[in-house]
């Protein structure tokens, strides 16, 4: 019985996924909850379970596509596991021509190949809701969305909008709920669609979608323009086949899905909210000197180690209790002042950085707050987030401190106002009472939206945050 292997929906917000990796290729043996193949979405990166067992008998969504929730990406033989139990009543009725059989039992799997880039484009019209007739050419779809009505696109898709000059407007989506997706408007340049603006760099590759990868390899052979060879396949990298590509003394990367919603957040923070910075220094003795004290015995006792990071949460909590301006979100003339205290903690991946969130941090002591950090970040690692785990944050930490960085000034993590940084705790000569003493220092960094926090309210937070851990008084066991 063949399993169709879906496109899973990560969460309220996310209508699309991208296939990063297949984990098994056609003809493997799979069993039920077993990692099938990877995806990255606008919100995580996860590994998705095979929805049956037996064996992947087609893959038709290949690796570096994207398409919309619910979408067919494969195929699972149920009945391929009882098939390895049946050779055994196969030996007395085998005549000599059916040894040609097994030779022709390999047939499907080349056949499955030219599939693997075909059925997303081809499924798209009939998963069209209600304007299957609009499905044309690009041009005459554009009165099918009605004058004023929202259009749900991902940053991806309006940056591939606005190099090809075009009106999304024109667009019927094709994706859940009428969203626009990345195939949406391959298909639509693939029509023949030009773009009302006269850029070079789209009208080199519009009139075909077959022909990007070649033309790409053509422009950056010469080699005087070798760094602006290097941009032009970043410019357009998202609509040719994710492969390496050589040109004499360079290479040329395709960014990963992940790498690109990184870039495409850090832009947008960057261009929404006005970055202003503010440095402070801390004294971390009291806090280094009660954690080495306590950390064995902690760690016996809980099962878990015991890292600074918590400490550092509760000390912002208190400032985003003592602060509330802090912990707030820029809704177009409002300011939302969050009554929960959620707080995103950066953590570095090989390939990437995610921000899960602590949620509720101010109900939570030492204890609580370590555990729920070294889970989130574990199950970062392996790909077991929750979309909904790196939502509703109201304000982020980082911690550029444990590789060795004094300080880092970080992009803030839309939609919070803040985001904290934390540089590495050192011992220091300092002056104390016109005594020098050695004494655990840390830089602490405030990156802050002009737009809601002023310097003022900025300075007091990190004042409070500083005052909290110089008289550390929570106890720890």
């Amino acid at each position: 019985m063949a399993v169709d292997i879906v496109m899973p929906q990560m969460g309220e917000s996310i209508f699309e996924g991208t296939i990063t990796k297949w984990l098994k290729k056609p003809g493997d043996k799979v069993e039920r909850d077993e990692p099938l193949f990877e995806i990255s979405t606008d919100k995580v990166d996860a590994e998705i379970p095979s929805p049956s067992a037996g064996v992947l008998k087609e893959i038709k969504v290949g690796e570096g596509k994207t398409v919309p929730i619910q979408t067919v990406v494969g195929v699972i033989d149920g009945a391929g596991a009882a098939k390895s139990a049946a050779p055994a009543q196969a030996p007395a009725p085998a005549p000599a021509p059916k040894a040609a059989a097994p030779a022709k039992a390999p047939a499907p799997a080349p056949a499955a190949r030219p599939q693997i880039v075909p059925p997303p484009q081809a499924s798209r019209p009939a998963a069209t809701p209600a304007p299957a007739a609009a499905s044309g050419p690009g041009p005459a779809s554009a009165p099918s969305r009605p004058a004023g009505e929202r259009i749900h696109s991902s940053p991806l898709v309006r940056r591939m909008a606005k190099e090809h000059g075009i009106d999304l407007t024109t667009i019927p989506g094709t994706g859940a709920g009428g969203r626009i997706s990345k195939q949406d408007i391959e298909a639509y340049l693939a029509g023949g669609a030009q773009p009302s603006a006269e850029a070079e760099e789209p009208a080199a590759y519009a009139p075909s979608p077959s022909a990007p990868a070649p033309q790409r390899a053509a422009a950056p052979p010469p080699p005087p323009p070798a760094t602006s060879g290097g941009q032009t396949h970043v410019a357009f990298e998202s609509a040719v086949p994710r492969e390496r590509m050589y040109f004499g003394n360079y290479e040329v990367q395709p960014m990963s899905i992940m790498r690109q919603r990184i870039a495409e957040h850090m832009i947008a923070s960057k261009h929404v909210s006005p970055h202003v910075y503010s440095v402070d220094e801390i004294d971390m003795t009291k806090v280094a000197s009660l954690r080495a004290k306590s950390k064995d015995e902690f760690e016996k006792r809980y099962e878990t180690k015991l890292t600074f990071m918590p400490f550092f949460v509760k000390a912002a909590v208190a400032g985003l209790r003592a602060f509330p301006t802090m912990n707030a979100s820029l809704d177009g003339t409002n300011v939302v002042l969050h009554k929960e205290i959620n707080i995103g903690i950066a953590v570095a991946l090989d390939w990437g950085l995610i921000v899960p969130v602590i949620k509720n941090a101010d109900e939570k002591n030492i204890l609580g707050i370590q555990r729920n950090l070294n889970d989130l970040a574990e199950r970062a690692r392996t790909k077991k987030l929750k979309p909904e785990e790196v939502q509703e944050g109201t304000f982020s930490i980082t911690n550029p401190g444990v590789f060795g960085g004094l300080f880092g000034l970080p992009v803030i993590s839309q939609p919070n106002v803040g985001i904290l940084g934390l540089g590495a705790i050192e011992k220091r000569p300092v002056v104390i009472n016109d005594s020098i003493a050695i004494r655990s220092m840390c830089y602490i960094t405030l990156s802050y939206d002009h737009r809601v926090v002023d310097g003022a309210i900025a300075h007091q937070f990190l004042h409070k945050v500083k005052e909290t851990l110089e008289n550390w008084s929570e106890p720890l066991l």
